[in-house]
């Protein structure tokens, strides 16, 4: 089990946000289909149902593995964060990933955001081979 450390912190915050974002994003619209009935959660995120069910497992996942693989899941959602803000980017606003995720300047700030984030954290977390022994 990992200490204290930075990727542990990322995996617990961002984990619990994720999962009530989209929970929270039901409230919004349960819409499914190709991107089905999308809404703005809060005012400014493109949701709709696959987005919400996506945000609740990587959010999950993240609770689930912050005691003992939080430096991966840090490093492979900031990976994939990135890549997701720059898709997104790239097709604009009021578009949808893969025709099912919808996506908004919003959604791409913060994925962007998130994504630096987990992977510095990951950056910022000793690999376990390389922590030093805790003194006796």
């Amino acid at each position: 089990m990992e200490g204290a450390t930075p990727a542990r912190l990322y995996a617990t915050l961002v984990g619990g946000v994720l999962v009530i974002a989209g929970i929270a994003g039901f409230f919004y619209t349960s819409s499914f289909g190709s991107p089905g009935q999308v809404d703005d959660l809060f005012g400014i995120f493109a949701v709709n149902g696959w987005h919400n069910i996506v945000h609740i497992l990587t959010g999950a996942t993240g609770l689930l593995v912050a005691g003992y693989a939080a430096r991966q899941y840090a490093l492979w959602l900031g990976i994939a964060f990135i890549a997701i803000a720059l898709w997104g980017f790239i097709l604009g606003g009021g578009q949808s990933i893969l025709g099912l995720i919808p996506v908004s300047t919003g959604d791409n700030l913060l994925h962007l955001a998130l994504g630096l984030l987990g992977t510095g954290a990951a950056m910022a977390t000793p690999i376990d081979g390389a922590r030093e022994p805790a003194p006796a």
